[in-house]
């Protein structure tokens, strides 16, 4: 993702760039194509709402930047209530194919697995989360920092036919219109009480994937906690997670209110994949497959894909990266995309379109300073350059969200409603985020109008 986007990004400056993929000549644990910008864990870039959701925020402002990813999104999105989703496959055909015919992009397919040399004199590293593991030795060996990890799981893929839709219905959290104006674009199973306890029982006994031993002090990623281990944490988290029964009636029984709901996400373009939302897993395949047709309308289902894991590394960007994402002791070196601390892939592609920018200024014989804080961009790129407590000592992957913006002044945020009353609690809140929102795109707008047109110092 990130790689793609900063490819894009250069190229559309004017500069030639040399795109290197490791896949088709080696695999990796999670991808299962060589397509660039493959989609492996949910097929979701979350909230599209640009006025009052942070992630949407960060959606309008790539579209303003001319982002790749955005762009193709769009082409490829399927029906996901007020999230964006995609066709993950012809998504990732589409990113893939407009980088290959771009004059002044060139692919080339090989693992780099140590620092390039220095006649490479402008390098960006967008390796993801799963870095190769002769890279990151290579770049741990020259910060001499240790590495930081956490895990992150991989939702099943049900195929749709086999859902029993005489338990199951289709309808959208308080029916929430989408894009598109659908309000039905999710797939609910309900569970009563005693189906509950039963499952979490289930979950927590299903038999876990083990890990080596050099993976088993690496934390979880807080915002996509595998199922079981949410489980866990306690008998109620699940009901007030991604198994939240609020917003949702069952038209067979509306006076009765579900004790739990799984929803499952549309996959592709043809509707005939759903991914379960939240459903994150370590759980072997064996007991992926017993535990989750135990789900009312499940009982039959079959797997397109089944859940997973794998390991991801970050930089601590705080400490190592400069606010251009250079890396402070060999400047020549960009980083870009989760291996720099941020989680998400439209975060991801987020970075890759600034130090694609920054890179592409560079070359042009310009200085292209961040955007601003008040920015979703600009706010993302602060946090993991800087923004975070204690010099990242306690560094943590972050998704976009309005705790990481500069609260707006007091005179910009609505005290009232229209009708007069005092805002307070989630009302005061809303208008607080709706002001944030209206401000970062008002300021991306400049930011974005700069020319990186070659000058005389190129």
């Amino acid at each position: 993702m990130a790689g793609s986007e900063a490819a894009w990004q250069i190229a559309r400056a004017g500069v030639p760039v040399i795109l290197h993929e490791m896949r088709g000549v080696r695999p990796t644990e999670a991808h299962q194509t060589d397509g660039l910008a493959e989609l492996v864990c949910s097929n979701s870039f979350r909230s599209d709402d640009h006025k009052a959701n942070a992630v949407g925020v960060l959606h309008e402002e790539m579209r303003r930047c001319d982002g790749l990813i955005m762009a193709h999104a769009e082409r490829h999105k399927v029906p996901a209530g007020s999230a964006l989703a995609v066709d993950r496959e012809g998504f990732s055909q589409s990113v893939t194919e407009a980088l290959a015919t771009h004059p002044l992009i060139t692919i080339v397919r090989e693992e780099i697995d140590a620092i390039p040399p220095e006649d490479w004199d402008s390098v960006i590293v967008a390796t993801g989360p799963l870095t190769s593991i002769a890279l990151a030795e290579a770049i741990r060996a020259h910060t001499g920092e240790e590495d930081l990890a956490f895990f992150d799981a991989i939702a099943p893929i049900v195929n749709v036919d086999t859902v029993d839709m005489d338990i199951a219905w289709r309808q959208s959290r308080y029916d929430k219109p989408g894009p598109g104006g659908e309000i039905d674009a999710y797939i609910n199973c309900p569970m009563d009480e005693a189906q509950y306890h039963a499952f979490i029982d289930a979950l927590i006994a299903g038999e876990k994937t083990e890990f080596k031993d050099w993976e088993k002090d690496t934390p979880y990623f807080e915002g996509c906690l595998p199922i079981e281990v949410m489980a866990e944490r306690g008998r109620e988290t699940l009901r007030f997670g991604p198994m939240k029964p609020v917003g949702l009636t069952n038209p067979r029984s509306p006076d009765v209110k579900s004790h739990a709901i799984v929803q499952l996400r549309q996959d592709n373009a043809l509707g005939t994949l759903w991914n379960m939302v939240g459903f994150q897993t370590k759980l072997k395949y064996g007991a992926q497959t017993d535990i989750f047709r135990m789900i009312p309308g499940l009982e039959n289902a079959t797997f397109a894909r089944l859940g997973g894991i794998h390991r991801n590394t970050f930089l601590n960007s705080p400490k190592l990266l400069d606010n251009q994402l250079r890396l402070k002791s060999m400047p020549r070196l960009r980083f870009a995309g989760q291996v720099t601390g941020v989680e998400g892939y439209v975060e991801s592609a987020a970075m890759g379109l600034l130090a694609g920018r920054f890179a592409a200024a560079e070359r042009l014989g310009q200085v292209l300073a961040p955007p601003p804080p008040t920015t979703a961009l600009g706010a993302l790129i602060g946090h993991i350059t800087g923004g975070h407590l204690l010099a990242g000592k306690t560094f943590q992957p972050m998704n976009i969200n309005f705790g990481l913006f500069p609260p707006p002044a007091p005179d910009m945020v609505p005290t009232k409603d229209d009708d007069g009353r005092r805002l307070r609690g989630k009302a005061k809140g809303r208008a607080k985020k709706a002001v944030q929102a209206a401000l970062a795109l008002d300021h991306i707008e400049a930011w974005a109008a700069r020319s990186l047109a070659p000058t005389e110092a190129a």
